[in-house]
């Protein structure tokens, strides 16, 4: 295929979707408006699929449309970038990240960081997904990711590491005087305990043993919560046992809302990794946010390192 036939339709295409129109993309591009409908029907006969929903009143995008779109946008982006890094003569962030983080940590550790950046870079646009699922780089399109736990082995991504979580086990003053503190780890697979959202069907906790190595420990679940602070709210609430991430409970520890349990074989860490697909070459955009992340995880109380009253 012609590498120009390749693109074809691909501009009329976005600004449609951008404008909401044939007539205010073909305003928008100087041509008229069956001009860009003729463009659009073609790059959908070449795909071999509808991208658009036509009716007389507006146009709505199918799923494989969104699909397409997005990967146009992203082309569409990386060029700008490029450009103006050509034409500025220096490395400018421009164009929308697209980022996978962690519900919780995602919110009160990186959104700060990432909030300075677009502050100080006025074109660096940010499309944010919080979820605690594992989400695929590659295919869903996503730039960079925050990824707390042990990584696979995926060629296809590189990955740096910014630093550790420490896990403890807590509840409320008022589930322990209910029910009384845990004595020993094989008490949790009787006790009420209030996990994250599962990825394998055997609900387990990681717990150092007396060698300081990590065992999974079985536990029973009687809630499960697929966000780290409805973890914590349900801990508060004295609804069972918790485990969760020092920098999300130091605040509760030190008021004695909430009360460690199992200290002796509490303690298991879990690695903080950023991971982004591999390619020759890094957009700025990219670049910035992850040097940025970096320089900020080695600062005190970053929350990418174990926090003092966790390592008392």
């Amino acid at each position: 295929m012609d590498v120009q036939d390749r693109f074809a339709g691909l501009t009329e295409f976005v600004a449609t979707v951008r404008l909401g129109s044939f007539a205010a993309a073909a305003r928008e591009l100087g041509v008229t408006g069956s001009a860009v409908g003729k463009s659009v029907t073609r790059l959908e006969a070449r795909l071999g699929t509808k991208l658009l929903h036509r009716t007389t009143r507006r146009l709505t995008l199918t799923g494989e449309g969104q699909v397409y779109l997005d990967a146009c946008q992203r082309i569409l982006d990386d060029l700008d970038g490029t450009e103006l890094a050509m034409a500025s003569g220096r490395d400018t962030p421009v164009g929308t990240l697209h980022l996978n983080l962690p519900a919780a940590f995602g919110r009160r550790h990186v959104m700060p960081i990432l909030l300075e950046l677009t502050a100080q870079y006025r074109h660096l646009d940010l499309s944010v997904m919080f979820t605690e699922r594992t989400a695929n780089v590659i295919e869903e399109g996503i730039d960079l990711a925050v990824r707390i736990g042990t990584l696979g082995n995926d060629a296809d991504l590189t990955a740096r590491r910014l630093g550790t979580q420490r896990l403890l086990i807590c509840a409320s003053p008022d589930y322990l005087a209910r029910h009384g503190a845990p004595r020993s780890p094989e008490e949790l697979t009787q006790r009420d305990c209030i996990i994250g959202w599962r990825r394998v069907p055997r609900p387990v906790w990681l717990l150092k043993d007396k060698a300081g190595g990590e065992v999974a420990q079985e536990v029973k679940v009687r809630h499960e919560f697929s966000d780290g602070e409805a973890i914590l709210a349900a801990a508060l609430a004295g609804e069972g046992l918790a485990q969760l991430p020092d920098w999300l409970i130091e605040k509760e520890l030190a008021s004695g809302a909430l009360v460690p349990v199992l200290e002796e074989c509490a303690g298991a860490e879990m690695p903080i990794h950023l991971v982004w697909p591999s390619s020759r070459y890094e957009q700025p955009r990219l670049r910035i946010v992850i040097d940025a992340l970096a320089a900020a995880a080695q600062l005190p109380g970053s929350g990418f390192t174990p926090g003092s009253r966790a390592r008392a």
